[in-house]
């Protein structure tokens, strides 16, 4: 658990962040607390994530998993909640419920007040549990996440992943970097 899982480094802030399994494991929780119980994500619901590559959009793709949730990754259709950051402000369409993370260091909260109607993350996501049970047992073939309009199902996702890491010879416990 106290293994390092996630290291977060921004070359233009000179951001660092370093999450456990354990801290990371935390962070969805709660996150999928606040989805399923806070802001009624029911599973099969269609979550957009407007969000650049940043270790809390890994924390919102885990959290909508764990609602057995759809992380929409482009686009916000018909999702009934649309998760924004500071430069996608903007782009929330007024139909959907909207939450804004500021992705400022450690998940602080926004600095300047948030449009109407916006919820700030970092305001909402410490009141829920540390622990998430979800309802039922995901269903592989659920869609568990759309990018570029490819949908890819709960079963899908995790050979993808199996795959990959094959690919790379990635075995338990190994460090993968992302550059993006």
């Amino acid at each position: 658990g106290a293994r390092p899982f996630v290291t977060y480094y921004d070359d233009a802030t000179g951001e660092r962040i370093e999450l456990s399994v354990a801290t990371f494991d935390n962070w969805v929780s709660k996150t999928a607390g606040l989805l399923r119980d806070g802001l009624d994500v029911a599973p099969g619901d269609r979550v957009t994530l407007l969000l650049p590559a940043h270790w809390q959009s890994l924390v919102l793709a885990g959290a909508c998993w764990a609602a057995e949730a759809c992380a929409v990754l482009d686009g916000a259709g018909d999702s009934p909640l649309v998760v924004v950051g500071p430069a996608t402000l903007d782009a929330a369409p007024r139909s959907s419920e909207t939450l804004a993370l500021s992705l400022r260091p450690l998940g602080g909260r926004f600095t300047e007040p948030l449009p109407a109607g916006m919820l700030d993350y970092a305001a909402e996501v410490p009141t829920h549990p540390d622990r998430f049970v979800a309802y039922g047992h995901v269903d592989p073939a659920e869609p568990a996440l759309e990018a570029h309009g490819v949908v890819t199902t709960y079963g899908g996702l995790v050979g993808q992943a199996r795959e990959r890491a094959a690919q790379l010879d990635a075995g338990p416990g190994a460090r993968l970097l992302v550059a993006t």
